[in-house]
């Protein structure tokens, strides 16, 4: 049976979902998904085929949506997504992670919660929200979000989560106990004694190298960095790259040195591609050089972003690598970033991409 890749896109105004065959040269693009709620991130469960998507605001409140369709019908639900009465209110689910059947959630203001019953309920993983160093916790320019969850391959207990602006946590026995991950990495806008603090960076992306679950990278608001002990330790590995400001990362499905990752030209410059020329910047030797990658992607007035979910691979030989713009426009390549083409112009702002391979 011939497999089928999915890219799932969140934008401002609902999911979308292109599909093509293993060649990836035509796409077709269905959507607007999910009543055009805002969506933040939309993954799928591979063993099941569900999709699931996380979004709401302050008008709409926090919700998860699921289609077991691949994307035809929809239900939501919200059941759980709250914090005790007299905290501040969830705005919004930011960010999903699934494993072994158990999805979890980010949500806004940073907290992560688990479903054991497909995003039907919910409950509050409360020790993260417990660490002692939660009063020191400060929103980034995006609020205080729960962006990023990366879960262990082998072993459930182990969870590390990106807060902007707190920094990377990690936990060893599935949420009950939690501690910063933070050494080596930058806080460039606190006072000079005080940037390298145990927690208080703004941590923008984590991803984990495919096949070794202690080496994980990291976009942080200053700079780019590689861990090499599941995040106790840090390193800078922006030499060579253009910025040390960007969103999002993108690992390799099988190559752990190799990485993706889409720099812009500063925090207060306007957050665009450098020179504003389109450029993926992609490293083969795991951070210690880097090269451009810009066939086909535009080489003046590229004044766009990518958003810190906005960018993934697909698990094909070669592997595709996917990645949308604060302009809507979803991008796509099918030989591991060497050139690219556009599969969608004039969607809403893309919040996220991430892709998935199944049988048709």
């Amino acid at each position: 049976m011939t497999d089928t890749v999915f890219v799932l896109v969140g934008t401002r105004k609902g999911a979308f979902i292109a599909a093509s065959d293993p060649a990836r040269r035509e796409w077709s693009l269905k959507g607007p998904f999910c009543e055009t709620w805002p969506i933040n991130h939309v993954i799928a469960d591979p063993a099941t085929g569900t999709v699931y998507a996380a979004g709401g605001n302050e008008w709409f409140g926090p919700a998860v949506w699921a289609s077991k369709d691949r994307g035809e019908t929809w239900t939501h639900s919200s059941a759980g997504l709250a914090y005790a009465a007299g905290e501040t209110p969830i705005k919004a689910v930011w960010s999903l992670a699934i494993r072994d059947g158990v999805l979890y959630a980010g949500v806004e203001p940073a907290g992560l919660f688990r479903s054991t019953d497909g995003g039907e309920t919910w409950s509050h993983v409360a020790g993260l929200r417990d660490h002692p160093s939660r009063p020191q916790w400060q929103p980034g320019g995006g609020g205080l979000i729960l962006h990023s969850i990366v879960l262990h391959p082998r072993d459930p207990g182990q969870i590390w989560v990106g807060i902007s602006s707190a920094g990377v946590f990690h936990t060893f026995d599935g949420g009950e106990t939690w501690s910063p991950r933070n050494r080596g990495t930058r806080a460039d806008y606190m006072p000079e004694d005080q940037r390298y603090p145990e927690v208080g960076q703004c941590v923008h992306c984590i991803v984990m190298a495919p096949g070794n679950p202690d080496r994980l990278y990291q976009q942080n608001h200053c700079g780019m960095y590689r861990s090499d002990d599941g995040g106790v330790t840090w390193e800078s590995i922006e030499e060579g790259l253009p910025s040390t400001f960007g969103f999002p990362a993108a690992a390799h499905p099988r190559d752990p040195d190799q990485l993706f990752l889409a720099p812009l030209n500063g925090d207060i410059q306007g957050r665009f591609m450098p020179d504003a020329k389109g450029a993926i910047w992609r490293t083969r030797k795991g951070g210690t050089a880097w090269e451009a990658k810009r066939e086909g992607l535009p080489q003046e007035n590229a004044y766009f972003g990518v958003l810190r979910q906005a960018m993934a691979t697909d698990r094909l030989e070669p592997a595709g690598v996917y990645f949308g713009t604060n302009s809507g426009t979803l991008y796509a390549s099918a030989d591991e970033g060497d050139s690219w083409a556009a599969l969608a112009h004039h969607l809403p702002v893309i919040t996220s991409v991430e892709t998935v391979v199944m049988p048709a």
